[in-house]
Formats: C-alpha cells, structure tokens, sequence
C-alpha cells in the first residue's frame, strides 16, 4: 500500500509539472498573435484536477512517512509556481522521505 500511494505521488508530481508546461503554452497561444483559447481550455481543468490530485497525495504521502509538518507544508506550495513539484520529489527522494534508498548501492570495481 505504501509503495503503491508514493508511486502515484511521484506520477502526480511529474504529472502535475507537464500541466504546467501545457497550461503555459497555452495562455502564450490564447494572449499571443493567435488569441485562441482552447488550449487554456482544455489544459486548465486538467491542470486544476492533477493539482488536486498532487495536494491530495501529498497529504496521504507525508502521513505515511511520519514527514514532519514543514516538509508537509513546503509540498503543498511547491504545488503552486511552476514545475517546483519536479524538485519537491527529486530533493525528498535524495533525503530518504519517500521510503527509498538515498543512492543504489554500488558494488566496488573489480581489479585485473
């Protein structure tokens, strides 16, 4: 069960990034030289959805793993300027949050 809700977290983190990137071009194409504003949308309400998505799996993710309630609350925020989930995940997988091992262990080069 633990695994399985950390792997959607990670899939909503990255999800939710590529939203952004999506919504983005999408208000360029609606405020640019084309005016239109179907991309905006369409990329808005699954914006909107895989935010909610990502605030929701932060919040079961951090009771999981007993995170403390700043690491909670800086999660939460990231979900607001663009793309800053991407760096949420990768920094709490380097510091062990997410249940995974920091780095793989390596076996040491054989000699001759």
């Amino acid at each position: 069960m633990r695994e399985k809700v950390t792997g959607l977290f990670v899939a909503a983190a990255i999800a939710e990034a590529c939203s952004w990137l999506a919504l983005l071009v999408g208000m360029v194409v609606k405020y640019g030289p084309p005016g239109n504003e179907v991309g905006v949308q369409i990329f808005g309400p699954i914006h909107g959805g895989l935010f909610i998505a990502y605030v929701l799996l932060v919040l079961a993710v951090a009771r999981l793993h007993r995170w403390s309630l700043l690491a909670t609350a800086v999660a939460l925020v990231s979900a607001v300027p663009p793309f800053a989930t991407l760096a949420y995940e990768r920094w709490a997988r380097r510091r062990g949050m997410l249940g995974v091992d920091r780095q793989p262990a390596r076996e040491p080069a054989s000699v001759g």
